[in-house]
């Protein structure tokens, strides 16, 4: 902390909205994450790359379109689709032939696919910085408890709770959100009542990829897109997923709100070490409850 920066109630408060902002991009992407480890068991390294390959499609997307408010929301709308039929792609082609094999192998599958994910990034946009803009609407700062918070942190705020309901939704009244949930816990028992097992697991893949090119769109006008920013991302999508709960979409919301809450504290007290912040609460979660804050599906 700054010599002579005050800590107000307004400056709590103003790190505080701003840390749950954070954690509702790293909910999306972890929430991607725990339904491919809660359905295929497999820990997909290439989880990253895929938000990257989101923030980089939403904008192309934009780009192309103008740039405007309107090509924002198209982007916003259109990249996650792009990259979960990417993902969709690699699944029948590859990865559909490994699951019968060792999980191991399908952890080196992953990682391969994070490599190819890399260069294909370098090949079709090189290594430059792009940015993308907020709508007009989303732009500017609004005054809650007496500090400034961005507006598009607010629409993060707004957001995240509406995915999660949506995905909580779709997992519980939906038929197909019934079946993934039933191979999460049986897989076998679900491949002999005559369901399409390989499919099953298509469908989990392909929405682990929407979510993650999803998260990589949201995030896109408050970073920097560039190559390698998926590395970040994947080992605290990982340990978001761990102290959660391996495969509990509920898990990755608390795990997310840990993460983002304590490193936004973190820059507040002490921003020359922020980035331990967050390391130091996994380690604290993980010593009081080692299996996770929440049940594991697996």
């Amino acid at each position: 902390m700054d010599a002579g920066h005050t800590i107000t109630f307004a400056v709590i408060a103003s790190h505080f909205l701003v840390g749950i902002s954070r954690a509702m991009i790293l909910f999306v992407v972890s929430s991607g994450l725990s339904f491919v480890l809660g359905v295929l068991r497999v820990p997909n390294v290439a989880h990253g790359s895929l938000y990257m390959l989101g923030a980089f499609v939403a904008h192309t997307i934009a780009t192309y379109f103008g740039g405007g408010s309107v090509a924002f929301w198209f982007a916003l709308i259109a990249s996650p689709f792009v990259v979960a039929l990417i993902g969709l792609v690699a699944e029948r082609a590859l990865f559909c032939h490994l699951y019968e094999r060792e999980h191991l192998m399908l952890l080196l599958f992953t990682f391969a696919l994070m490599l190819i994910f890399g260069d294909l990034v370098k090949i079709f946009w090189g290594a430059d910085y792009r940015s993308l803009m907020a709508p007009d609407l989303l732009r500017g700062a609004v005054t809650i408890f007496s500090s400034p918070i961005p507006r598009y942190n607010l629409f993060l705020l707004i957001a995240g709770p509406i995915i999660a309901v949506a995905l909580y939704l779709f997992s519980n009244n939906t038929l197909i959100g019934k079946i993934a949930r039933a191979a999460a816990v049986d897989r076998e028992m679900v491949g002999a009542i005559g369901i399409n097992v390989s499919w099953v697991f298509a469908f989990a893949f392909v929405l682990g990829c929407f979510l993650a090119g999803l998260g990589g769109a949201l995030v896109s006008p408050t970073v920097s897109v560039t190559l390698g920013m998926d590395h970040d991302i994947i080992i605290e999508t990982f340990l978001i997923v761990t102290i959660g709960g391996l495969g509990n979409m509920w898990g990755a919301m608390v795990g997310s709100l840990i993460f983002g809450i304590t490193q936004s504290f973190g820059v507040l007290f002490l921003p020359q070490f922020a980035i331990v912040f967050p390391y130091i609460a996994v380690v604290l979660v993980l010593m009081w409850r080692p299996r996770g804050i929440l049940k594991s599906v697996w």
